[in-house]
């Protein structure tokens, strides 16, 4: 018996200007790149790097997030349909970014501006971490915003009615907001992170907030696609989604680099 629920009818456009529209993913998303620029000018001013190399490093981020966004969606989750139909592959604004492929994107951007700016890979993704906890947070608001990406039917008192993710007339029944749990899960992450590197007067361990942002990120996502809808039909018939396959090699690297870490310290 369903004892309680949440209607959830957001419109995800915060208002029109003619046919020009701000929308509450695109606001989050920017707002995700905003605070992540000031966390960085202050991790920047600690280790006094100037400024403009801090410019450098959130255009590399921004081609890194977006490209691998992108990328990550057509060849993990539907390559059949973009190589039928390439010209889509540029239609970014009718959805389709996988966050898996975003963390390949930024962890490649970001070593390409290593290797020019000669910064240790490391010292730039321990930083990174930190933004990028607070980002998936604002990201996946912004999923609850589009009622997207959400969980299985629910009688949890919690469980939220998407009705604008199906056709008017339909029984909407609750489901789980699955994106409040993987945003949560982030935000605790961050909160950790830079509680961590403050507490270390922002000299913390090589690698180790990589290790720990990669082992919580992907174990969190891991275990809430349990209770996911499938984002692609092929997922039906799978023991494990690809979301999950694509979190089980991030997981055990996250693992690999706190135990790196560890060692690191020790010498």
């Amino acid at each position: 018996m369903m004892l309680a629920y949440i209607d959830w009818n957001v419109a995800p456009q915060i208002f029109h200007l003619g046919s020009w529209e701000v929308r509450w993913y695109g606001l989050l998303f920017a707002s995700s790149f905003f605070f992540g620029y000031i966390l960085m000018a202050k991790f920047f001013k600690m280790a006094k790097l100037p400024e403009n190399t801090l410019d450098r490093l959130a255009t590399y981020m921004l081609i890194g997030t977006v490209v691998g966004a992108r990328l990550g969606h057509i060849f993990f989750y539907e390559p059949d349909y973009y190589f039928a139909h390439p010209i889509k592959m540029l239609y970014i604004w009718e959805g389709g970014l996988a966050s898996h492929g975003a963390a390949i994107g930024i962890l490649i951007a970001l070593g390409i501006f290593a290797y020019y700016e000669k910064l240790n890979y490391f010292w730039v993704t321990d930083r990174i971490a930190i933004v990028v906890a607070l980002a998936g947070f604002f990201i996946r608001m912004g999923n609850l915003m589009n009622s997207e990406i959400f969980g299985h039917v629910t009688t949890l008192p919690w469980g939220f009615k998407f009705y604008r993710a199906f056709p008017a007339g339909t029984e909407v029944l609750p489901h789980h907001p699955t994106q409040i749990y993987e945003g949560l899960s982030y935000l605790l992450l961050f909160v950790y992170l830079i509680w961590y590197f403050y507490k270390k007067q922002g000299k913390p361990a090589v690698a180790y907030l990589t290790g720990i942002w990669m082992i919580v990120t992907w174990g969190a996502r891991f275990l809430i696609e349990f209770i996911k809808e499938n984002q692609v039909d092929f997922e039906a018939n799978m023991t494990l989604n690809m979301g999950q396959w694509l979190s089980i090699p991030l997981i055990i690297l996250g693992f690999y680099l706190v135990y790196y870490s560890k060692k690191q310290r020790a010498k």
